[in-house]
């Protein structure tokens, strides 16, 4: 097996396994991470690299209900920047944060195929798109 082969392999293990942690504890906690890391003879800062640059996996323990904003052109274009805004200000907390309560985590992530539909979030896996400030409220409402 080539280098490449080998680091590929190694790559995709790392990722397969983190999703799998997170579906089964909610997010990966950091001696989940160095234990992983000892497992597969890689550094800790390899297996953290992965879980840290995919925005669908949670360093911390996320709140609830996680809500994602997509911060690609599409959604800048069309007024993103306002939805975020709004978000920050109905929720009380700035995005990479969770609400004391636990209520919501708050995170930008890059593109979740929506642009058809931009402005769009996810909140948990719910779509939700052509976002304007005025819906904002009432979408958290559904969240309690």
């Amino acid at each position: 097996m080539s280098k490449k082969d080998a680091t590929k392999k190694t790559f995709d293990n790392i990722l397969l396994t983190l999703e799998e942690t997170q579906e089964k504890v909610g997010y990966l906690p950091a001696e989940f991470m160095v234990e992983l890391a000892d497992s597969l003879d890689v550094p800790v800062s390899d297996v953290y690299g992965v879980a840290s640059f995919y925005s669908f996996l949670a360093t911390r323990p996320p709140g609830r209900n996680v809500i994602r904003i997509c911060k690609s052109l599409p959604c800048h274009l069309k007024d993103g920047q306002t939805i975020i805004d709004t978000i920050e200000k109905e929720i009380g907390v700035k995005p990479g944060r969770t609400t004391p309560d636990g209520r919501f985590s708050f995170e930008l992530t890059n593109c979740i195929g929506l642009c058809d539909g931009a402005p769009a979030m996810l909140i948990n896996h719910n779509v939700h798109v052509d976002l304007t400030p005025g819906k904002i409220a009432s979408i958290l409402d559904k969240y309690k």
